[in-house]
């Protein structure tokens, strides 16, 4: 009897072995692909529609763009077969095609599939302003040769066409979605395939017709969590093989670079291009006097704020631009003056019976807003109590940008990141205006920003930067930058790097000049 005990012990633990390798063989088989984890939902992946760096993230990996920015700053062919042909008036653009491409559906890229996302694009994106301020109209001049007609000279199309937004779309797909948006499926050229989607999870798994270099892992699997505690945990259980930085805590940040100092995980970094700034509704008193809100300018201890929030992760910032797409550094805004606001306020009447009293809006599921609208309170608090007093609203980031262009915040934190490496694409969005009563812009992006800052010069100047190039033309876009922080509609108080941690068995990550990951080179060692 005991030895038939035995023999039955020995079956189930012979058992319980092939179970635990089973289960082992379907855990390894399931991370075949690289697991990466971002914060927030994705509710559509339609590139006229994208506007968050997570959905730009997945794009990249699906579509391709006509141009890329190299390491130098120069434009480089992707999908276009040869740098731009500009005409001497520089007012036609030839791009010859790639004739070696095909979309995921497998029907052909050319010319005429590139004019129908462009002008989708025109027709419905959410950025379309940066293209319908340019472009007269598109022509097929040959199967694989498109022609651009611009309206004026335009130094920024070329930056522009390496933007993740202008992507092409399959018109054969697409046909039915030529005025609306397609937001569960995605068909382009890019070296993955969309395999499945939903808001919390995108499946992508190499293109098996790429016409380029070749992803060098299995597919991606894209999680994305609610709250940067969930993220952080992911990482340091070994969940997930690669974490974004978006929405992560300044002080996991530190924790995930301290576990990189120490060999635990590895790290990449790409060039900042996320500013964050403060927003000012200039067109209704207190603040439609610029001379409060140049106080308020003066009023904010950036180096403090970075070390307080974010223990100096995140860089102090005098610009809306980020400092490497002038070339030179450039920091118009003023640096932290409390006695000089103090005698600004004073001027307007404040500071003996009157305190002037901000509203000031963050972003409730955003964790470096609230940081950041505390510090800067207490620090008020402690320096200029008799003049300002700071009160907090905190609002989910949705509702933000939709009642931003509603004017219903007096001063709120947001954070902006350009469609593509230029400064154009930073100082259009929050400063272009097509009416303006006396410095109140009544329609443009102005608007939308939440600012309704109008300034006619801005505007000129805007306007003439497109017909420059090289050293003019940055001389001018920094003159536009000195004119924005005389108008004080603006408060920029840091600049993002972008980043990621991978775990030690994956790749470090690599990013692209628009701060992307470059997801086809990670790899599991």
């Amino acid at each position: 009897m005991e030895r038939i005990n035995n023999v039955k012990n020995i079956i189930k633990l012979s058992s319980l072995i092939l179970i635990v390798f089973l289960l082992s063989c379907v855990q390894n088989k399931k991370r075949e692909t690289i697991i990466v984890a971002s914060a927030g939902r994705i509710e559509s992946l339609d590139p006229a529609q994208a506007n968050t760096l997570r959905t730009l993230q997945i794009l990249s990996a699906l579509g391709d763009t006509l141009y890329k920015i190299n390491k130098e700053g120069n434009l480089s062919p992707n999908l276009a077969k040869d740098l731009p042909k500009i005409s001497k008036d520089r007012l036609i653009i030839d791009i010859p095609l790639r004739e070696d491409v095909s979309f995921h559906d497998g029907s052909a890229f050319n010319a005429e599939a590139m004019k129908f996302s462009l002008y989708r694009f025109m027709k419905i994106g959410t950025l379309n302003y940066l293209l319908n301020n340019k472009i007269e109209d598109i022509e097929v001049k040959d199967e694989f040769l498109l022609r651009i007609n611009l309206k004026e000279p335009s130094s920024s199309i070329k930056s522009l066409l390496t933007s993740v937004n202008l992507t092409p779309v399959s018109p054969n797909s697409y046909s039915n979605y030529k005025d609306k948006f397609n937001n569960k499926s995605f068909i382009g050229t890019g070296p993955y395939s969309l395999e499945s989607f939903s808001s919390n999870q995108q499946i992508i798994k190499p293109f098996s017709n790429y016409w380029g270099k070749r992803p060098l892992n299995k597919g991606i699997d894209f999680v994305n969590y609610s709250n940067s505690n969930t993220l952080f945990s992911a990482i340091k259980t070994k969940e997930v093989d690669v974490l974004i930085s978006n929405s992560i805590d300044d002080m996991q940040r530190v924790a995930l670079n301290n576990m990189v100092k120490k060999g635990k995980v590895n790290s990449g970094e790409g060039d900042p291009i996320e500013i964050g700034f403060i927003t000012f509704k200039s067109n209704t008193l207190p603040l439609e006097k610029q001379k409060i809100r140049e106080a308020l300018s003066y009023t904010i201890d950036r180096e403090l704020i970075s070390q307080k929030v974010s223990f100096g992760t995140r860089e102090p910032l005098r610009s809306i631009v980020p400092p490497q797409l002038h070339k030179k550094e450039s920091s118009p805004w003023s640096k932290y003056q409390p006695k000089l606001a103090r005698t600004l306020l004073k001027k307007e009447g404040y500071c003996e019976k009157d305190i002037l009293t901000i509203p000031l809006t963050f972003r409730s599921n955003v964790p470096a807003d609230k940081l950041l609208a505390l510090t800067w309170r207490d620090q008020i608090k402690r320096d200029l109590s008799d003049c300002i007093k700071i009160s907090l609203n905190g609002v989910e980031s949705t509702t933000v940008y939709k009642q931003l262009s509603d004017g219903a915040f007096e001063a709120v934190i947001l954070d902006w990141t350009g469609a593509y490496p230029d400064p154009e694409a930073y100082l259009t969005p929050l400063l272009s205006c097509t009416k303006i009563k006396k410095s109140t812009c009544l329609k443009g992006e102005a608007v939308f920003s939440g600012s309704f800052w109008g300034d006619n010069q801005v505007q000129e100047l805007l306007k003439k930067s497109e017909v420059l190039e090289g050293e003019s033309r940055l001389n001018t876009l920094k003159n536009i930058e000195k004119l924005a922080a005389e108008g004080s509609s603006y408060l920029p108080v840091w600049l993002v790097k972008p980043k990621a941690w991978s775990l030690k068995n994956i790749s470090q990550p690599e990013f692209s000049s628009n701060g992307l990951i470059i997801l086809k080179n990670l790899k599991r060692e």
